[in-house]
């Protein structure tokens, strides 16, 4: 009998989706289920290897595509796997060793490899830190790789393209029965607001460097122009006003400052004046939802803990 299921959206797009799902299967065996999300209008092919395959015609997005997965079901453990993130061998095994670690654990990642096909292993993501703008930021990126004998340490959250959570941890976050991520997060940053509502019930993240993955990255985002500019940058509004409640509002010039900063930016990335200002506009069409007049849900203490300093690394608080 299966402990955990996998679940991995997408839209056909991914040329890994087929390696993702071979790679999870050798790897967990027995004690996993995968379960395919294929959404639009687009077929699924008919050899894809998955114990179940739900499909929608409509684009649910990450968030809804989870959620729908996730409404049937008891199993105790619940990964969330990019379809272009291919788990390495003993990878599940070494997840579960790190929720075995402490009870109040709800969720562990391991490091995450950008898959750019130089043999040099240089890190995707080993968890989900904050850095001085109030962005959330990818843990130890372009990194040289951990070694998987490095100890696992904590993280403020887990990055959902390769990670394990506690299915009663999920429930306990939970906005309401049946919305474990929250839907109108389409893409982008609905991990991040998960992560803020686990820490908001007392529970901690791990990352575990002997779980392993490689990532891809990018198929889905380079097809969406300005509306991944516009997701990232209204989604970061509408995560912090829920998680920093009244604390929010004297943050807002700054925030807005840091984006414009950002248009300028030197990068070939980045967003332009009219996405950003498209992201603003919908960010104010939801804050209704999202603002908050209480405390912040995790002390701005406990904040501080998981800030990145100068080369890419937060503090690695012990537990």
């Amino acid at each position: 009998m299966s402990d955990t299921v996998a679940v991995v959206p997408t839209l056909g797009w991914s040329p890994r989706l087929a390696e993702t799902l071979a790679a999870l299967r050798a790897d967990g065996g027995a004690r996993l289920e995968t379960v395919v999300v294929w959404q639009g209008e687009a077929s699924p092919p008919r050899e894809l290897a998955a114990d179940r395959l739900l499909t929608s015609v409509a684009n649910l997005g990450f968030s809804g595509a989870i959620n729908l997965a996730l409404a049937d079901g008891d199993a105790p453990f619940v990964a969330l796997v990019n379809d272009d993130a291919t788990v390495e061998p003993g990878w599940l095994a070494a997840m579960h060793a790190g929720l075995d670690e402490a009870r109040e654990v709800a969720a562990v990642q391991g490091v995450n490899l950008l898959d750019d096909g130089t043999t040099t292993d240089r890190i995707d993501g080993c968890g989900l830190a904050w850095n001085n703008a109030w962005q959330a930021v990818q843990v130890g990126r372009s990194a040289p790789a951990l070694a998987p004998t490095a100890s696992p340490f904590e993280v403020f959250g887990v990055s959902a393209t390769a990670a394990l959570y506690r299915r009663e941890a999920l429930l306990d976050a939970s906005l309401r029965p049946g919305e474990l991520l929250d839907a109108s997060l389409f893409a982008y940053y609905e991990d991040v607001d998960l992560a803020c509502r686990l820490r908001g019930r007392g529970r901690s993240a791990l990352c575990v460097p002997a779980a392993r993955a490689r990532h891809l990255g990018s198929v889905s985002g380079d097809r969406m122009g300005d509306r991944r500019w516009i997701w990232i940058h209204a989604h970061r509004l509408l995560v912090l006003a829920r998680l920093l409640g009244r604390r929010f509002w004297p943050r807002l010039p700054r925030l807005l400052l840091r984006d414009l900063a950002d248009t300028l930016s030197p990068r070939a990335a980045r967003p332009g004046p009219a996405a950003l200002g498209a992201a603003w506009r919908a960010a104010w069409r939801l804050l209704p939802r999202f603002a908050r007049r209480g405390p912040s849900l995790v002390p701005l203490a406990e904040l501080a803990r998981f800030r990145v300093g100068s080369d890419g690394w937060p503090p690695r608080p012990s537990r």
